[in-house]
C-alpha cells in the first residue's frame, strides 16, 4: 500500500477563467484524491490534495496541461493529513 500524503499547491499564470478549477475537481475525483481547489484574491489558484504521490503528480500534470490553461509558476509544499472523504471547489 502507497503512503498518502498531502500537498498544497499554488499555480500562477493563465489559471482564472479558464475552468481550471472544474479541471482539477474532476481531475481530482477521477484520480480518488480528496480537497480542495480554490480562486485567491491575487489571479492565483489554490489546490490542497490529498492522496499517494505518483497520483498527485498525475493530478499536476493533467490539471497543467488542461485547454486554456497555462501555469507559468506553481508552488508545492507537503503539509499534514486532514480526514476528509472528498474533493471541493471552494468559493
Amino acid at each position: 500500500m502507497k503512503e498518502i500524503i498531502r500537498v498544497h499547491l499554488n499555480f500562477k499564470g493563465y489559471v482564472q477563467g479558464v475552468g481550471f478549477r472544474y479541471t482539477a475537481y474532476h481531475t481530482a475525483t477521477m484520480y480518488g484524491l480528496t480537497g480542495w481547489v480554490k480562486n485567491e484574491w491575487n489571479g492565483s489558484v489554490t489546490v490542497e490534495a490529498q492522496g499517494d504521490s505518483d497520483t498527485i503528480e498525475l493530478f499536476i500534470e493533467k490539471v497543467k496541461s488542461g485547454r486554456y490553461i497555462d501555469v507559468l509558476d506553481m508552488t508545492k509544499a507537503t503539509i499534514p493529513l486532514e480526514d476528509e472523504s472528498t474533493f471541493q471547489i471552494r468559493y
